[in-house]
């Protein structure tokens, strides 16, 4: 059996304050393509469709077009599941799909893991989809206040999904975590409330014979050959620059044994770091990448950016290499909490929520009340 493996599409999500609506188009595209020409029985996305849970209508309709072109143009079946950054109960409500014979989409975690089952020459492959959830919903669907990390919850659905799957059937497992030793970048949101551990094991996948995740942006193998990232299809970084992004080709024997091809994806724009002198920055050929720039001059260039601008459109940030210079003998503090005033660490949530800073508005609604909260606290 084929299986065609990716996720983190973040549909809806910007660079920079820059649309990557035609980025995240053209790579929708080449995940069509590669249905028509490797003709996988399933495509399975892990996860993270979209960047937020309330995303753009734009996002959705290129999603639903997408969908549609899988459904009407080939003959794969789709397995998807909600990630930490989805709405589940939007994810669940999808039903571009028209035959629900080619498809399991789950949004919502259940009590009552019953898989997808789809036959090869072989005999049946039972999929498991294992949508993202944070422990308070997972107490709620599965009765137990003991769930208390991610761990808890993926080890409760896979412990439900597992007493669903025949004795000798190949299972494949789709969830969407943070397995332990997995390299990671900057764009992903932590899966666990702050001070929580957020790490799973990969023993919690034993007897899944290929295990499809999403979260990680980087494309990698953790615990074992046959538990794998696809990593995003584009980069949301500049600290992914150097990845190579891709989508994973599996195919599944009748032992349960996998081979991965790594299809590679071709963005319509790259991320890179450009480094240098202004001077040569401006002799450099035009570029519509997205672009960090790292000035090596020692004194500041008068409107730099604007003027670079010129040669690179889509130039997204720029510092002078001097201030990127680690200080000698800064020491931090042991702990990350102390270093934190509340103020700080509510403006860092609400932007990690909805994407957007706090406003003056908001820092200062947020200054009195915990103004108020303090004086309360000494007057007790």
């Amino acid at each position: 059996m084929k299986i065609l493996h990716t996720a983190d599409l973040h549909l809806g999500r910007q660079f920079n304050g820059l649309s990557l609506d035609d980025d995240h188009a053209a790579v929708l595209n080449q995940i069509v393509e590669a249905i028509h020409h490797h003709r996988p029985d399933v495509l399975v996305i892990a996860g993270d469709v979209f960047d937020r849970a309330a995303p753009p209508a734009s996002a959705v309709r290129q999603f639903n077009a997408f969908l549609s072109r899988v459904a009407k143009e080939t003959e794969a079946a789709v397995v998807i599941i909600s990630g930490n950054h989805d709405s589940a109960d939007r994810i669940e409500a999808m039903s571009t799909m028209p035959d629900r014979n080619r498809a399991m989409i789950r949004g919502a975690i259940s009590v009552n893991e019953h898989p997808f089952v789809l036959y090869d020459a072989h005999g049946p492959v039972a999929f498991s989809g294992l949508p993202f959830s944070y422990e308070y919903a997972a107490r709620e669907c599965f009765g137990d206040e003991s769930l208390a990390s991610p761990a808890d919850v993926l080890n409760a659905q896979i412990v439900a999904a597992r007493q669903h799957v025949p004795v000798g059937t190949r299972w494949v497992v789709v969830a969407h975590a943070f397995v332990t030793g997995s390299c990671v970048s900057e764009s992903e949101r932590p899966l666990a409330r702050v001070g929580g551990i957020e790490t799973v094991s990969a023993e919690l996948f034993e007897g899944a014979c290929y295990v499809a995740l999403g979260h990680i942006h980087r494309p990698q193998t953790v615990g074992a050959q046959h538990i794998r990232y696809p990593g995003s299809p584009l980069a949301f970084g500049f600290d992914e620059a150097d990845h190579d992004k891709s989508m994973c080709l599996v195919e599944l024997d009748g032992a349960g044994n996998v081979a991965v091809e790594q299809i590679a994806f071709r963005p319509t724009r790259k991320v890179r770091i450009l480094t240098g002198p202004h001077s040569e920055l401006m002799a450099a050929e035009r570029s519509t990448d997205l672009i960090k720039i790292v000035l090596t001059d020692e004194t500041p260039v008068i409107e730099a950016m604007k003027r670079l601008r010129t040669v690179f459109p889509h130039a997204c940030q720029m510092t002078y290499q001097r201030d990127e210079r680690s200080p000698i003998g800064v020491h931090l503090p042991t702990s990350p909490a102390s270093a934190i005033e509340p103020l700080s660490l509510i403006g860092e949530f609400v932007e990690q929520v909805r994407t957007t800073p706090i406003t003056e508005v908001e820092r200062t609604i947020v200054a009195s009340a915990l103004y108020e909260i303090s004086s309360e606290e000494q007057a007790a």
